[in-house]
């Protein structure tokens, strides 16, 4: 995300002091109006996307105001860049919007803080419908037991793959439940066969470390704790140290332009490696990018390690005085087939599974379709989902980088990096 982590993480701090009081008495100050009422009703509503995001956005809660003419919204939305500053400052200035789009990096973050509204009364009363939800899809936005978000949109992790160049070649393509070892030894083959490297090197993809710990029984974090030692991260490193000395992956240089993450430098879209390892619902705009033909599948290992993963949330800010309409609003747009079609896609695969079905109709876009077809299809083996990441998150994805290129340069071992990497973390979710 956007500016320097011990800025933001020090406005929010300064949030925390200046919410207390009201933190301590706001789920219980009974000035809410009810979702019912017919007093006029204004609500701050705040997000980050660019312009077609923004239309969907106000045209959705348009719809909403049609059928509660008393509640209109004051909207504020910027680029993605310097939002979660922005957040922080409105919250640390008692402030902070009715409604916010808040992701998986800073959702643990900002109900630790009591800056999220407990949703979790809502949900049980029916006031708040998740019953069409993906179990584990609604779960991802837990925090300590109570739901601090409500996820609005799933996706789940995606390899893709140049289709145009391995059937060129007669290759065959990479399928789902290959082990590791089977894709970097498909890698290789494929590398040879079309003079391209068979695939980017994951070792500095959190995304990718993720899974490949839940299928060996562990997982990224465990309660307040990591889930994971610096033996695991050793072993994972030494996974891609073979593929790499196998000829399977690029060379370093080529291997640390692909750990950027703009889509436009993933790796199977400059054509410098066959396969990236990215989020399923970036198929669409990785095609744009290139006049080959891609595919989308798992990543390597058992699929159940993978989940229906929240791609973005919406959250109630506690002190919030309009609170009871600020969820209804949020259930609404969650649930409301017209509102679902108006939003479509553009937050990811629709929460509601009937509202998904309705909006799947109206896709014409062929690796839109593509993407929603392996995201339902990998739906029926998803497994639990994990705990929200730690505050300190932000940190752990970027050391992991730092960690990973380190080995691939040579600069150290794989048992070095690992421990300067878990140190690092450590300390990280520890402030």
């Amino acid at each position: 995300m956007s500016g320097t982590p011990r800025r933001r993480l020090l406005a929010v701090a300064a949030a925390a002091v200046l919410l207390a009081p009201l933190a301590a008495c706001g789920d219980d100050a009974g000035s809410s109006p009810s979702a019912t009422s017919t007093e006029p009703v204004e609500l701050t509503f705040f997000w980050w996307g660019g312009d077609a995001r923004a239309k969907l956005t106000e045209d959705a809660l348009k719809l909403y105001t049609a059928k509660h003419p008393n509640v209109t919204f004051k909207t504020t939305w910027q680029a993605n860049q310097g939002y979660f500053d922005k957040l922080a400052t409105l919250t640390a200035g008692n402030a902070a919007p009715d409604i916010f789009q808040i992701d998986d990096n800073y959702l643990t973050e900002y109900a630790a803080r009591n800056v999220t509204l407990d949703l979790s009364s809502y949900q049980k009363s029916g006031k708040l419908d998740t019953s069409k939800f993906p179990e584990s899809l609604w779960k991802y936005g837990e925090v300590d037991g109570k739901l601090a978000g409500v996820a609005f949109g799933e996706n789940t992790q995606g390899l893709v793959y140049n289709k145009t160049k391995l059937t060129a070649a007669n290759q065959p393509l990479p399928a789902n439940g290959m082990s590791w070892d089977q894709f970097i030894t498909w890698a290789q083959a494929a590398g040879a066969a079309t003079k391209t490297p068979g695939t980017q090197d994951p070792s500095a993809d959190y995304k990718a470390f993720w899974v490949w710990l839940r299928q060996q029984g562990k997982d990224l974090y465990k309660g307040k704790e990591l889930g994971f030692t610096a033996q695991d991260v050793t072993a994972w490193f030494d996974l891609w140290k073979g593929a790499r000395d196998k000829g399977a992956t690029p060379t370093a240089d080529v291997i640390r332009e692909g750990n950027a993450t703009d889509v436009t430098k993933q790796l199977v879209v400059t054509g410098k490696a066959l396969t990236s390892w990215v989020w399923v619902n970036q198929l669409p705009e990785l095609q744009k990018n290139t006049k080959d033909e891609l595919g989308v599948m798992a990543y390597p290992g058992d699929p159940k390690a993978q989940w229906a993963r929240a791609s973005m949330y919406f959250s109630v800010y506690r002190g919030s005085s309009k609170k009871d309409v600020a969820v209804d609003v949020i259930n609404f747009l969650a649930n409301d087939p017209e509102a679902g079609k108006v939003l479509g896609t553009d937050r990811g695969l629709p929460s509601n599974l009937d509202v998904r079905t309705t909006v799947e109709g109206a896709v014409t876009d062929k690796a839109m379709k593509t993407s929603i077809d392996v995201e339902n299809q990998l739906g029926k083996t998803f497994g639990p989902s994990p705990q929200v990441p730690l505050k300190g998150h932000s940190t752990l994805r970027s050391e992991l980088i730092k960690a990973a290129e380190s080995v691939q340069a040579g600069k150290a071992s794989s048992a070095q990096a690992a421990e300067a990497f878990i140190t690092a973390v450590k300390t990280a979710i520890s402030k």
